[in-house]
């Protein structure tokens, strides 16, 4: 008898399953069978719905860590002149403040800005950092060039990753989140597909036999890790 998929899968599991489902079902005819035609067009649909909108927050994600890091080397470059106009050499502190004075021009405060707001101003100091008049400041300050080379560099990640996330947003124009979707496709499998292939296969083994069998052991397999992570969680959560 087929089980209902497991409401505690991953999202990406869920995925992993209804492409597995679509599959089993794409291996025989069913043109005689419109129910069957018809729900597992929906759940084509939402199926693909659902890994672009994985992909997309996948990208999103790494987004966010590509300008928490892009943050990091603000601050730390903040800190370095900081303390480069209290240093008790008069040319690294002259150097520090005449360093300073271009930093100052952007701040801190950019980090709080919009992506894009942030990205445009970093450019901006980049550029400013770049002059050659500035060269010897910031070759005399103590790992400068460093941070600044950092920067660059972590300023260039988020920009590539920005255009990732910027793909995935326009495809099909989604709007819906990952996990709406995957409650979608969840009822799909569970009250349509599931409930409607074990009346079916008591009804016309011959014929839906095959499919359930197969659809039986896709949803049974992923239940079954399903559980088995559950138990090794539970057990790391008594061990600490």
């Amino acid at each position: 008898m087929i089980s209902k998929l497991s409401t505690q899968c991953r999202t990406t599991e869920v995925n992993t399953v209804s492409d597995n489902l679509i599959m089993a079902y794409k291996k025989q005819v069913w043109e005689n069978d419109a129910y069957l035609v018809s729900t597992f067009g929906k759940l084509q649909t939402e199926s693909d719905l659902l890994r672009t909108a994985i992909n997309r927050s996948k990208a999103e994600s790494i987004l966010d860590t590509k300008d928490v890091i892009r943050d990091e080397k603000i601050q730390a470059l903040n800190y370095l002149l900081l303390g480069s106009i209290h240093h008790p050499s008069a040319r690294i502190k002259s150097s520090g403040e005449k360093l300073s004075a271009e930093f100052t021009k952007y701040g801190l405060k950019m980090i709080h800005e919009s992506y894009a707001i942030e990205s445009s101003l970093i450019e901006s100091l980049l550029q400013d950092f770049s002059a050659p008049e500035l060269k010897a400041d910031i070759k005399a300050i103590s790992g400068c060039a460093e941070v600044i080379d950092e920067l660059r560099a972590a300023q260039d990640d988020f920009k590539t990753a920005n255009f990732t996330w910027e793909e995935e947003k326009a495809k099909d124009g989604l709007t819906e989140s990952a996990t709406k979707i995957k409650k979608e496709v969840l009822s799909i499998i569970n009250d349509k597909i599931v409930v409607y292939l074990k009346a079916m296969e008591l009804a016309n083994q011959e014929v839906y036999g095959e499919l359930a069998q197969t659809i039986s052991q896709i949803i049974g397999g992923m239940n079954e890790a399903v559980k088995r992570r559950a138990k090794k969680e539970e057990e790391v959560a008594i061990e600490n």
